[in-house]
Parts: C-alpha cells; sequence; structure tokens
C-alpha cells in the first residue's frame, strides 16, 4: 500500500488530541530506548545479552508506533461529534441484537485509535459488521457474511453519538 492509497479517518478533536498526546510522548522517549541499548550493548557479547536485545525490539515496536500515528495523524481530518440522529455512522455506539439471540450487544463503530483504551468494544467501519450497519436507521435490520460464509442479521437498535 503506497501513502496515496491511504484513506482519510475522520477522528474527533479529543481522539486526535490524545493520539498527538502519545505520538509525542513516543517521540520524547527515543533518547531512553537508544540509552538502554547503548548500555546493553557495553555489556559484552551481544549474542547471549538478553537485555540488548529487548531494548533493540523495544526501539522497533515503538518506531512502528511512530511511523502509525504519524500517517494516521496526517490524512486524519478532525470533525465533530456525528448528529445524534439514530443513524449508524463512525463515532456512534451502536446497540444491535443479532437474530436468535435475546440480549443487545453494544460497541463503538470506529478505529481502533479513535475508541478509548479498553473502555468499550470497537468495530471498524470496514469491518463486515461495520460496513452492514453504516447507514443503517434504528429499528433497521441488515445481514452481514461470516468468515465461515453463512449469512448473520442483526438489527440496530439504537445508535448514540460516542461520548468519552
Amino acid at each position: 500500500m503506497t501513502v496515496s492509497d491511504t484513506k482519510v479517518t475522520w477522528l474527533t478533536q479529543d481522539a486526535y488530541d490524545r493520539l498527538k498526546h502519545e505520538l509525542d510522548e513516543l517521540i520524547e522517549n527515543r533518547p531512553v530506548i537508544a540509552a538502554k541499548i547503548n548500555d546493553s550493548r557495553e555489556e559484552g557479547d551481544l549474542k547471549e545479552n538478553g537485555g540488548y536485545h529487548a531494548a533493540r525490539e523495544e526501539q522497533g515496536q515503538q518506531e512502528a508506533r511512530i511511523r502509525h500515528l504519524q500517517e494516521l495523524l496526517r490524512t486524519a481530518k478532525v470533525g465533530e461529534a456525528p448528529a445524534n440522529d439514530g443513524v449508524a455512522e463512525p463515532g456512534m455506539v451502536l446497540t444491535v441484537r443479532y437474530e436468535g439471540d435475546d440480549e443487545d450487544e453494544q460497541f463503538l463503530l470506529a478505529t481502533r485509535e479513535e475508541g478509548a483504551e479498553g473502555a468499550m468494544e470497537v468495530y471498524s467501519p470496514d469491518s463486515p459488521l461495520g460496513k452492514a450497519l453504516l447507514g443503517a436507521k434504528e429499528g433497521e435490520a441488515r445481514e452481514y457474511e461470516l468468515p465461515n460464509g453463512n449469512k448473520q442479521k442483526v438489527t440496530l437498535v439504537k445508535a448514540v453519538p460516542y461520548s468519552s
């Protein structure tokens, strides 16, 4: 995938600010990781130096997250929370009921980055369930394909804007 293939990610101002803060902290932390690597390198034989390899691994993961956040924020469009109109769209908390199930399920329709850490299940608008529900109105039933090829019916019970 090239940079020009990336699509816009809509973020609330809160989500943008939270991700920007995380990016700033990661960039600030770069010298700490570099110092860990240097300290471990000075311990001698690199083949059997677990601290060195752990620090290099941590640096790689951190750099990957920095690149991901930079690209995400570069292509992000910051907007207001969606209207409280009962229509399923990114940034909405959806309450759904699957056919054959007595209990409702609730989740945030958004990118993983937009969702608050562990506060609620997050489904991407690009997931099969997310695509099926996009644009649905409260009370409307939709169908989507499960990984095993079966079809699943789901009814949108309620759609309200997410507030952290």
